[in-house]
């Protein structure tokens, strides 16, 4: 059955796309490059990063992009001066308080839209017990420095890091763990405001959680926040180079589903293992299995064979 077209206009010019499509994806028929942080092909939007708003005719207030659909007769802006003061504002905002290092396209974005989140001061001291806040139980800010959601990194398995000093609070790791795919439900927000942080009950290790270590919380995470053991070992070294690494595509060993896995390789050693969003079983979802079991190909200690 073919869609029902709808036609709108943004940025001065026109687009019919499907109903039921959203403004990001219009935009993207027309060749606009839409800033994201927190949209995911395999999840639900959550509209919670804002860097994608965009200016709607007649609307009060700036709209996701990600999440708004289209309606008929929409005139859009992308690019507007309010446009580009939101976005701007949303990346010093995050940039002040998180650590952005391994966020691949912040730079960009800051840049782009002339973000100086030095103008809010140096990062406040950090506060090891940020876990253990209780909602509505704030401390009056300094007004000389920024707080920041800074956290230690926490090392509690074998499998993967948490630096949740990383995390922009996108929720897509607590929708891959919970309904939308795996349904361990090991994490979920604690807290409230500038207090809020992804956490497991209690805020106990990751081996006392529900967590099945299928790692697809850490396919969908955009900052770095969640990262493979061996990835943040080798960053820790200074060795993590990705322009090194080449990608074999293969089929999991393990059981006969046939997922498909990407190995990530540098310096001839599997460093990671992802899988294609766009797969028709996987949908960038695996097991712990497919995710983590590939030690036995090159066993720790073991000599170069070249």
């Amino acid at each position: 059955m073919t869609p029902r077209m709808v036609s709108l206009t943004i940025d001065d010019q026109p687009v019919e796309v499907p109903e039921g499509s959203t403004i990001m994806q219009a935009c993207a028929q027309l060749g606009i490059d839409t800033p994201t942080l927190c949209y995911g092909e395999t999840l639900r939007p959550a509209n919670a990063c804002r860097v994608c708003v965009v200016e709607l005719e007649g609307a009060r207030v700036l709209a996701p992009a990600c999440a708004r659909p289209v309606e008929p007769d929409m005139v859009i802006k992308t690019d507007s001066e309010r446009v580009r003061h939101s976005r701007k504002m949303v990346m010093e905002f995050l940039a002040s308080s998180t650590d952005l290092s391994t966020t691949p396209v912040a730079a960009g974005y800051l840049e782009r839209y002339e973000a100086r989140p030095e103008r809010y001061g140096p990062p406040a001291p950090p506060d090891p017990d940020r876990d253990r806040r209780r909602t509505g139980h704030h401390e009056e800010p300094d007004g000389q420095t920024a707080a920041t959601v800074y956290t230690p990194v926490k090392v509690d398995n074998d499998l993967y890091v948490r630096d949740y000093s990383k995390c922009i609070l996108c929720y897509k790791c607590v929708d891959a763990c919970g309904e939308q795919w795996q349904n361990s439900f090991a994490i979920t927000v604690a807290g409230r405001g500038f207090d809020a942080r992804i956490s497991t009950e209690y805020a106990n290790p990751l081996p006392d959680s529900a967590c099945v270590y299928c790692g697809n919380c850490i396919a969908v995470c955009p900052t770095g926040a969640l990262m493979f053991a061996s990835e943040h070992d080798l960053r820790d070294a200074g060795s993590w180079d990705e322009s090194q690494q080449t990608q074999t595509d293969t089929i999991c060993p393990y059981c006969g589903v046939g997922c498909n896995l990407t190995l990530h390789v540098q310096d001839n050693e599997i460093v990671k293992v992802t899988s294609p969003d766009d797969h028709d079983i996987t949908r960038g979802n695996l097991c712990i299995k497919g995710r983590f079991g590939f030690q036995h190909v090159r066993p720790k200690g073991r000599p170069d064979a070249g």
